[in-house]
């Protein structure tokens, strides 16, 4: 599976943006999609992720009732919209997907198999 994210930009605190995820190659047929962030200086965190069998989804505290993740399953592309964004949200976004069958460790990066090359959301004051 290759993992393009894209949508990435500039924007003012309070604004939003809409990430995207496209699948190619064997496409989405992963047992879960996720995005991760990481700020400069920091370590990766989690951010959402989504169960492709019946759509689960999962956010981190930092995000829940901001950003929201979905999908198009006809166009195998995972989307990550995020609304009254904050200073803090800056960072490169990533998604990946596991193969594996994972609910417990859905949260964690070295659950994922395959990544995208990530894409910059920059939010300023």
């Amino acid at each position: 599976v290759q993992l393009q994210a894209s949508g990435g930009g500039l924007v003012q605190a309070g604004g939003s943006l809409r990430l995207s995820c496209a699948a190619s190659g064997r496409t989405f047929s992963s047992n879960a999609v996720g995005w991760f962030r990481q700020a400069p200086g920091k370590a990766r965190e989690f951010v959402a992720a989504m169960k492709w069998i019946g759509g689960h989804t999962y956010y981190a505290d930092s995000v829940k009732g901001r950003i929201t993740i979905s999908r198009n399953n006809a166009k195998d592309t995972v989307y990550l919209q995020m609304n009254n964004l904050k200073p803090d949200d800056t960072a490169v976004y990533y998604c990946a997907s596991s193969s594996g069958a994972i609910t417990s460790t859905i949260r964690l990066a070295r659950s994922y198999d395959y990544w995208g090359q990530g894409t910059l959301v920059t939010v300023s004051s």
